[in-house]
């Protein structure tokens, strides 16, 4: 029941590593009613596809919550105006807990106000005081709560910062006790007061139970619900550490020698290394969604709409369909619209990354967040809110960075048994040491276990591919690429041939008059008034052109006392003492018209791909008019750049076969399929597949709807403001071929990240825990590997954010 399906996205807080991220995954996906679970580690977030008639957001968060994990929820507070009695704050209640999106909403009567819980990728502030309106009271926002602009990932950031510093300042002295063990640091002088247990234990204690309490947290829920993570990890590292320390201090009661071999600075410095290296994670990962801020950065703030005879300045959420808005120069369009007073040039370049501004003009369509250059403008707005093509485009991109590439799967699966299995090495490691290597020393045994139960901490592992499509995803989008999730990010890079549509793909997909031809005898601009004037009576796409051609000459036209279209030959029309026909040798050999020495120049025309048409006047032949879809500017560099990268390119039309030819001539096309009906397109594709051919369908996402969703991978080429969207797993905005090069080499470079990413952490644990176990790495230094392992795959996926899409691969 697929009509009935709906999406949510939760934000969660308390991950740590992979094997969170999959444990939760695996509980809601056990829920009755869920379609499809999939939680996203790098984005801290769970998408789940589930029938509404089966299950609820509050199972998902109730089983999210068992599970030892918290849903965040955006909280807002509203003053309520207008109840009188219980009843109405009860009906306000209820009202509110149906909207979707609220998890919960309570209003208090005797302060006239209500308190709501609610997830902001299901219902907006606006939505919810609309519903208060609808149920007949008002609602307007607490003006103190306004200022919270900070979210929750920067005051978890704020709270992180204070969390190391308060750790460093403990761990310092217990790191200058243990560096002043060394002969080479002998020089360094050392208060004896750090060097007392008791001390050391006052020290390390609150870095242990106050600044690690987050990890005993973890690893209670984690084994709580039989499951290991990281903080499992940490937890038993730094806790055997910490306690045998203890149990050392309490031998050394009533001996004056102060006990040199106390591991309490282990344990301190190695909570402070994790806490420092989650800090820069934490730093680096925010970075990664800077796409989404700077998409929702271009919107306006604020609208000038014209309503009950009065100009006003309201919120851009205010503005509803059919409000008409005023857009001065160099203000943004508020929201998509209809231009219905003014001419003005557009700056596009935000969303289509085309730099020339675009003229428009009444009737013409505009985009909101597009920047108006030089005209005062009237706009009826169409399209408000989640609806617009900015709100699109950002849920795009959401949607792809919140997704799972199939090559995840692998991480997740390792991740998933990867904790219980290091325990067991760390354990292993431990009776070696304590019974064959190093007999008896049950110090140097737990220094081993301690190192390898903290190199091998799984983070960098659950980070490796989810970094990687964020960046990649939002870095494609600010050049106008949208993938529609990271499973297409994934699979572009595999395509070996590209199908290129040609009308509207390939050519602009709007015929233009390119040739006239005069007889010697005859007067140009009384050829083209009489064509004209002839033409403006047809509905033929062929004869707009001809008419749009002639009035850019600036040739005024005649009125038409006779017109008859003739369907497959062309049209016949009198114009005051004037007989005119136009169209093909058909219509000239039935009127008996002598047109032999004209037909070597028409065929030349239709040779180079264009549409001629033969003109008589007064039944004597005077020239021949010839229009063409022209092609686009950029196409034949965008095709060289496909074939330098080793992709087949393939252009397919419905055209025939010496229009199509001559095209592809002019592109650089080798290889054409024409005369191919719009249904027949999938059929091709099909053909292509069975030699085993990965193949990219490029067209409009409309008409070709049936072969890009054939194709393995299928790309709509336009401004992205239509069903475009909805046809395609990439949309490339720009409207241009060099779009499709760079969707591949934006998929491809993704694609080598990620295998980076990966390589370097399987590469840090398998090489960190046979160096650990052998006894060739201090605890200290495992936690740095082990922190520095995280850092470094968030900063390797962040190159990607400085991807030139520019350059050849």
């Amino acid at each position: 029941m697929n009509e009935q399906l709906k999406e949510i996205q939760l934000p969660i807080a308390g991950m740590t590593c992979a094997a969170c991220s999959t444990r939760i995954e695996k509980g809601l996906n056990k829920i009755n009613g869920v379609e499809e679970a999939t939680v996203n580690l790098a984005l801290e977030k769970a998408t789940i596809k589930y029938h509404p008639e089966e299950t609820s957001i509050q199972q998902f968060q109730q089983k999210i919550e068992n599970l030892g994990y918290e849903v965040l929820s955006d909280k807002a507070e509203l003053n309520i105006i207008g109840m009188t009695c219980a009843a109405c704050s009860t009906r306000i209640e209820k009202g509110l807990n149906k909207l979707p999106g609220i998890t919960k909403a309570t209003v208090n009567l005797a302060l006239e106000t209500a308190s709501i819980e609610y997830n902001s990728s299901q219902v907006t502030i606006h939505e919810i005081k609309k519903k208060v309106e609808n149920l007949g009271y008002q609602a307007t926002e607490k003006v103190e709560h306004n200022n919270e602009t900070q979210t929750h990932r920067e005051k978890e950031l704020e709270k992180q910062n204070g969390k190391f510093l308060f750790s460093l300042i403990l761990s310092i002295p217990l790191l200058w006790a243990m560096v002043s063990h060394f002969e080479f640091t002998s020089f360094i002088y050392l208060p004896d007061m750090f060097m007392n247990p008791w001390v050391q234990l006052a020290l390390a204690t609150p870095v242990q139970f106050f600044i690690g309490k987050q990890f005993y947290v973890g690893a209670y829920k984690a084994l709580k619900n039989k499951s290991a993570n990281m903080d499992v990890l940490v937890a038993l590292g730094t806790s055997a550490a910490y306690f045998y320390s203890i149990y050392l201090s309490i031998l050394s009661i009533g001996s004056n020698d102060h006990m040199t071999e106390l591991y309490f600075e282990t344990s301190a410095i190695l909570i402070t290394l994790i806490i420092l290296g989650k800090l820069f994670e934490a730093r680096a990962k925010g970075r990664s969604s800077e796409a989404i801020k700077k998409l929702m950065g271009l919107q306006a703030k604020t609208a000038t709409v014209y309503r009950e005879g009065t100009e006003l300045e309201i919120p851009l959420e205010e503005v509803i369909v059919g409000d008409i808005l005023y857009v001065k120069p160099g203000e943004k369009i508020p929201v998509d619209g209809e231009i219905i007073e003014g001419r003005s040039a557009l700056d596009e370049s935000m969303l289509t990354g085309e730099s020339v501004p675009v003229d428009k003009g009444v009737t013409d369509s505009v985009i909101g967040a597009t920047l108006n250059k030089n005209g005062f403008l009237k706009i009826k707005a169409t399209k408000v809110g989640r609806d617009t093509a900015l709100a699109q485009i950002i849920k795009v991109v959401e949607e792809a960075q919140g997704s799972k590439a199939p090559i995840q799967r692998l991480a997740d699966q390792i991740s998933g048994i990867f904790v219980p299995i290091v325990v067991g090495i760390a354990f292993l490691t431990f009776f070696v040491w304590l019974v064959w290597v190093s007999p008896g020393e049950f110090a140097v045994a737990l220094e081993k276990l301690i190192a390898v139960l903290v190199i091998a901490c799984p983070c960098a592992l659950g980070l490796a591919t989810p970094t990687s499509i964020m960046a990649g995803s939002g870095r494609a989008a600010e050049f106008g690429i949208l993938f529609k999730s990271g499973e297409h990010l994934e699979l572009t890079h595999k395509v070996t041939t590209v199908v290129l549509d040609k009308t509207g793909t390939v050519t602009n997909g709007k015929p233009v008059l390119t040739d006239v031809i005069v007889e010697d005898t005859f007067e140009e601009n009384v050829f083209l008034q009489l064509v004209g004037s002839a033409e403006k009576q047809s509905e033929h796409p062929l004869a707009q052109a001809i008419v749009d051609g002639i009035k850019e000459k600036s040739i005024p036209l005649k009125n038409v006392d006779e017109f008859e279209a003739m369907p497959g030959y062309g049209i016949i029309a009198k114009i005051a003492e004037n007989t005119i026909l136009i169209g093909t040798r058909k219509l000239m050999h039935e009127n008996s018209i002598e047109i032999q020495h004209a037909l070597t120049k028409m065929e030349q025309l239709e040779e180079t791909g264009k549409t001629a048409m033969l003109v008589a006047i007064n039944n004597q032949y005077k020239g021949i008019i010839a229009v063409a879809d022209t092609v686009k500017d950029t196409s034949g560099q965008a095709i060289r750049r496909l074939k330098d990268m080793g992709l087949e390119v393939i252009m397919m039309t419905g055209d025939n076969v010496r229009t199509a030819k001559a095209i592809a001539n002019q592109v650089g096309v080798d290889a054409v399929i024409a005369e191919v009906l719009p249904e027949g397109k999938a059929e091709e594709v099909k053909k292509l597949q069975q030699k085993g051919k990965r193949v990219a369908m490029v067209g409009d996402g409309i008409n070709d709807a049936p072969a890009l969703a054939v194709a393995d991978i299928g790309m709509a080429i336009g401004t992205g403001t239509d069903v475009a969207m909805e046809a395609a797993d990439i949309t490339l905005m720009r409207g241009d071929l060099t779009s499709i090069a760079d969707a591949i080499l934006m998929s491809r470079k993704t694609i080598r990240n990620i295998k980076q990413n990966l390589f370097w952490a399987f590469a840090y644990n398998a090489l960190g825990i046979p160096i650990a176990a052998l006894g060739l790495l201090a605890p200290w230094l495992a936690g740095a590997a082990m922190a520095f392992s995280s850092v470094s795959v968030v900063l390797n996926a962040l190159r990607l954010q400085r991807v030139n899409l520019n350059e050849k691969s």
